[in-house]
């Protein structure tokens, strides 16, 4: 176990922009803003959890459409890899917000009850398309807030990235990284046996790293970000109960904005930059190829590999697959173990009032 120097200051100080809508003489443009916007979007019940509310957004205000929270020195995602500009932004969509929306309502009804009805909150799982943002995106910005909630109810952040351990300590603001033969769940049993409450993110990343059952200890909250593979997770879902969250893929004004954004900032690749006025339409063509996989359609080389990696899984394709994929897109729950991942994305419905086990329809927009 070791301090790693800054980094608790470079996430708890990252900073502020966004991206709105703005009317021009071409319909609706885009513009970055600095700082946070004087609104972000609101949510309603709905059943047992949360959806966005396009009927609360102020008219005549400027829409929201992305919210940007940079760190200079990276997110835990990112630290075992070369920091660089694209790697130090957290983008923050709609479905990003909601999923903190969803965990904040949980945290705040759990202290509420000064936790007389159950030991810790509420467990949930994460699961969305693979490549969308739930570890770089939904990971970063829960710890972004998690950091910034209030430190004397919750002092503690432990986030598991696969084999990588880090504790992020709010009273002496300091990020311990623990070794591949450190047990997290040693580790956060001692604070929970000396009453230290805290969050557990816990980001599968990698095939071999469901959570332990063991976790999450006593006073402490925990969401486990995966892939649609059942294998990371059924265990540990069924039997902590976790309740799922769905994570939809980004829209396409979302990735405009993304867009919009990296022009302005600089943080266009080298080979993307000499177009810059026709860099939207370049990535638009690549989400019509390969859907919005924000790991593919910013780089032109990673965009043609997953259209290969795709074209072979088509190929790839038997009569027995296709006739148990035929129920895509019908409105039934499939089982994705059965499929590649590649040709389908996750989306949200809803039964029961309950989000429902991930649907799968094609991947293509």
């Amino acid at each position: 176990m070791y301090v790693l120097e800054g980094l608790y200051e470079s996430v708890y100080n990252a900073r502020w922009s966004h991206v709105v809508e703005v009317p021009d003489g071409e319909g609706t443009g885009m513009e970055v803003k600095e700082g946070k916007p004087p609104q972000s979007w609101t949510y309603k019940k709905v059943g047992y959890t949360l959806e966005k509310d396009d009927g609360e957004e102020q008219s005549g205000a400027l829409r929201l459409r992305l919210m940007v929270v940079t760190s200079d020195r990276g997110w835990p995602y990112s630290w075992e890899r070369v920091v660089n500009k694209s790697t130090r932004s957290c983008h923050v969509n709609c479905e990003v917000e909601r999923v903190w929306q969803i965990v904040l309502d949980d945290l705040t009804n759990w202290f509420r009850s000064r936790g007389k009805n159950k030991p810790s909150s509420n467990k949930h799982v994460l699961i969305g398309t693979p490549g969308i943002g739930k570890s770089m995106g939904a990971g970063s910005y829960l710890l972004y807030q998690l950091l910034h909630y209030d430190a004397e109810q919750l002092p503690m952040v432990a986030y598991v990235i696969a084999d990588r351990k880090y504790l992020f300590d709010k009273t002496t603001k300091t990020v311990k990284k623990y070794g591949a033969a450190s047990s997290i769940v040693d580790v956060l049993d001692g604070f929970s046996g000396r009453g230290v409450k805290g969050y557990i993110i816990y980001d599968i990343a990698m095939k071999g790293h469901e959570p332990s059952t063991g976790l999450p200890c006593k006073g402490w909250g925990m969401i486990v970000v995966t892939s649609p593979d059942k294998n990371n997770y059924e265990s540990w879902v069924k039997q902590m109960g976790a309740e799922q969250i769905i994570m939809n893929c980004p829209e396409e004004n979302d990735v405009k904005a993304m867009c919009v954004w990296m022009k302005h900032n600089g943080q266009l690749e080298e080979e993307e930059a000499e177009e810059q006025a026709d860099y939207w339409k370049k990535v638009k063509d690549r989400m019509d190829k390969v859907g919005p996989i924000l790991r593919f359609i910013f780089n032109e080389k990673k965009c043609e590999a997953r259209f290969v990696a795709c074209e072979v899984a088509v190929e790839a394709i038997t009569p027995s697959m296709l006739q148990y994929d035929a129920g895509i897109g019908s409105g039934k729950s499939c089982d994705g173990n059965n499929m590649s991942h590649k040709l389908l994305k996750v989306v949200r419905v809803r039964r029961r009032n309950l989000e429902s086990p991930s649907e799968y329809t094609d991947i293509s927009p």
